[in-house]
């Protein structure tokens, strides 16, 4: 895995254990704290390659989701914590 965001996700879901979630917004401000907006393409780009690689997955209101075309409000785990 050589791209830096990917290799953060990854460390903040395993520092916060098996069943805890991560937003994307905490993602970004761990990056940058006072422009973590500009940072969130970045991350999006990275939980993709990360689902797609079922590493981590998106949860919505508890449960699994596609992360094709998501909005609104998502958070992310690493794969199998349920």
């Amino acid at each position: 895995m050589a791209n830096p965001v990917e290799e953060l996700i990854i460390e903040l879901l395993t520092e916060l254990g098996n069943k805890e979630t991560l937003s994307p917004n905490q993602v970004a401000k761990t990056i940058n704290a006072e422009n973590w907006r500009r940072q969130l393409p970045q991350v999006r780009a990275a939980i993709g390659q990360l689902v797609e690689a079922g590493r981590i997955e998106v949860v919505r209101k508890g449960k699994v989701v596609e992360f094709d075309g998501i909005r609104g409000i998502w958070r992310i785990r690493l794969a199998g914590a349920a």
